[in-house]
């Protein structure tokens, strides 16, 4: 008990003088950080008064015609105050390092010193007499390391042998999948072969992270990595009575930002509606004849309400979801343009229509057998490209989407008011695209918002060009005091089974939306329902836009969100 107690003495006798040479110790710390403080201020204040009175004497010598290389003494003392006074500056921030690791020295000393303190004392009744003392951190040294570049693959003696097969041609590149039974495998020894046969690094383009079987077959041949793309979101976007976030993969800044405004703009003035007009994917093959009078009749016959029946049977039996619709056939010479409609339920149905037109075409050899198909697709459909026929007669989901905005929300929320919107949409989206004799073009940027999400949810991106076919309307209602916008849309071609909508990424974006899959209690009303999100996110974008150009923002929020004062070089490296 003695020994305890004189150890317990002893340890509280030394922590008082601890505490004094601590003490003396700050306080030199401190008088130190106010005399480098002063300093400071003083060279500060030295430069901006010379640097002035320099600048308010040359002024006047500008105005006398008096030389400037002619100096007074007390012009000679400014300039060599200054220059003083730019020295320290410059070297200012080589001294506060100076200071650091001075000061980082001490704060180690005194670590070791509490740590052979508390060793010294932390014996059983130590610890139990005095639990106040806190558990010192453990020591960190901070220092500068440059970022670590990407690991390179490496690969085993057998890879490397298949890596030169593929350079040299013995092994074709687009079989890698087969022969290894390993998609991952087979996408990074394509990635070094190519590296090796182009003499062009693809270092940032990464490998991890992705499900190489998913794609096989359907969505990407010769893989050699994925590209990546940000997600946001806006929102939420109400419509038809429900909230939806809608995810937008883009890489153009101010986007995500805008069409969230026009979002919440619809939402503050009780939300927005749509209504599909017609859901319906085509496809239109040509075929050719001798003679113009015999491709008319296969048109006559085509066209007949009496046969649709057996043409219909036929058609159908591709899918069970197919059901064809009508047929419209039309004549360049001899040569017949035939475009079946059909609906495909919740996919975007490509594959499906044309399965369904080959049946027809076999079945229609029988009873016209000089009828020579030229090809699957004669561009009457019209896939991909800007065309009247899609404008006029639709394909895919044709909606119709509506708001009216409050003149409060005009107001404080898109900063402008309802007589400019009105009038610029006019003189922009209607008559400025006719002037540019725009097909389908009559909105301000409905394809920035379409494709947006068509890369977010795994949609066709090439089917933008169709897709985004918009007619964008504004006008005053209400006696003038609210606006009355709408989009109208006749061909977004969307899906949510099949392609790209099965990925792990884009099947989250689809989650999120509420419309993954297929629909089992309604066949094709998910994709229905994508096809009106669609355009009522295409309404919230082009109202925001509107609205920024209305105000004089565009050139202003651009250049806030849309540039980077970094280098994305250096980054990337």
């Amino acid at each position: 008990m003695d020994v305890h107690r004189r150890t317990v003495n002893a340890a509280g006798n030394s922590l008082p003088s601890d505490k004094s040479s601590k003490s003396k110790n700050q306080k030199h710390d401190l008088q130190s950080q106010q005399s480098l403080y002063l300093t400071n201020a003083v060279f500060f204040g030295l430069f901006f008064s010379v640097a002035y009175f320099l600048l308010h004497r040359w002024r006047e010598k500008i105005r006398n015609s008096t030389p400037l290389d002619v100096l007074t003494i007390s012009e000679i003392v400014a300039v060599v105050s200054l220059i003083g006074s730019i020295f320290y500056l410059m070297v200012f921030f080589g001294i506060g390092i100076i200071f650091h690791p001075f000061a980082a020295t001490r704060a180690v000393h005194y670590d070791e010193e509490d740590e052979s303190d508390i060793a010294k004392t932390s014996g059983l009744c130590l610890a139990g007499v005095s639990p106040t003392l806190p558990p010192l951190p453990p020591k960190i040294s901070v220092e500068k390391v440059a970022p670590a570049l990407a690991p390179a693959m490496i690969l085993s003696s057998d890879d490397e042998e298949i890596v030169r097969a593929v350079v040299s041609g013995s092994i074709p590149s687009y079989s890698l999948e087969s022969k290894l039974g390993d998609c991952k495998r087979a996408a990074a020894i394509r990635n070094l072969a190519v590296e090796r046969v182009t003499g062009r690094s693809l270092q940032g383009l990464p490998m991890e992270g992705f499900d190489y079987d998913s794609i096989l077959g359907q969505c990407c041949e010769m893989p050699i990595g994925f590209i990546q793309i940000p997600v946001g979101v806006a929102g939420p976007l109400l419509l038809d009575g429900k909230e939806y976030t809608v995810p937008m993969a883009t890489t153009e800044g101010c986007l995500v930002a805008s069409t969230n405004r026009g979002c919440k703009a619809i939402y503050v003035s009780g939300g927005a509606s749509a209504v599909v007009l017609r859901d319906g994917m085509t496809r239109a093959p040509v075929v050719r004849f001798n003679s113009a009078k015999r491709a008319s009749q296969l048109k006559f016959y085509l066209e007949d309400p009496q046969n649709f029946d057996s043409l219909s049977h036929t058609f159908n039996k591709s899918s069970r979801f197919a059901r064809l619709q009508s047929i419209k056939a039309t004549m360049a010479g001899k040569n017949l343009y035939i475009r079946f409609t059909c609906s495909t339920g919740d996919a975007m149905g490509m594959n499906m229509v044309s399965k369904g037109v080959q049946n027809v075409l076999d079945f229609l050899q029988s009873d016209f057998p000089d009828m020579d198909v030229i090809g699957i697709s004669g561009n009457f459909c019209s896939d991909k490209k800007a065309a009247a026929v899609n404008w006029i007669e639709g394909r895919g989901k044709s909606v119709v989407c509506e708001a009216v905005i409050k003149e409060e929300v005009v107001r404080k929320v898109l900063k402008t008011s309802v007589e400019s919107l009105v009038e610029l949409n006019m003189l922009k989206n209607l008559t400025g695209s006719a002037m540019a004799g725009a097909l389908g073009g009559f909105n301000a940027h409905a394809s920035n918002i379409v494709s947006a999400i068509y890369l977010a949810t795994g949609q066709d991106p090439a089917q933008n060009v169709e897709s985004s076919h918009c007619m964008t309307m504004m006008e005053a209602v209400n006696d003038g005091k609210d606006l009355h916008v709408s989009v109208t849309m006749p061909s977004i071609e969307v899906g949510t089974v099949g392609g790209g909508t099965q990925l792990a990424s884009q099947s989250a974006c689809l989650n999120l939306l509420g419309v993954k899959g297929a629909s089992k209690e309604s066949p094709g009303a998910n994709s229905r329902e994508l096809a009106t999100i669609v355009a009522g996110s295409v309404l919230a974008g082009e109202l925001s836009l509107m609205s920024a150009i209305a105000a004089g923002q565009l050139v202003k929020s651009h250049m806030k969100y849309n540039r980077s004062s970094k280098d994305v070089t250096k980054l990337a490296s």
